[in-house]
């Protein structure tokens, strides 16, 4: 699993895309807090997450980075937020959601 709570993901064999047969390019793998969290945002259907097999099993979804603006800029910042708080130490993650 990621350590970071957002990471590219180098093109692999795991993740291939359905329409062009090749692996993805621009792939992003983000952290979520947990297994609800993951179907959330792969079963909304106005959101460009998915996942694959390699990750079943892990709290982390894939977003292709041409695809991030299909969300809007308020979205995406509370998803990747929570995938910070996700691999944050908690003193910092407390001190964060205090200040807002």
């Amino acid at each position: 699993m990621p350590s970071a709570g957002a990471l590219y993901r180098a093109p692999h064999k795991t993740a291939i895309n359905p329409e062009s047969g090749e692996p993805y390019q621009d792939l992003l793998v983000i952290v979520v807090p947990d297994d609800a969290a993951k179907s959330a945002l792969v079963e909304d259907p106005s959101l460009p997450f998915f996942t694959v097999p390699h990750f079943d099993g892990y709290n982390a979804v894939l977003v292709q980075e041409s695809r991030l603006g299909e969300m809007s800029r308020e979205e995406l910042a509370e998803i990747l937020v929570e995938a910070w708080a996700a691999r944050a130490p908690k003193r910092l993650v407390k001190e964060f959601f205090a200040g807002r």
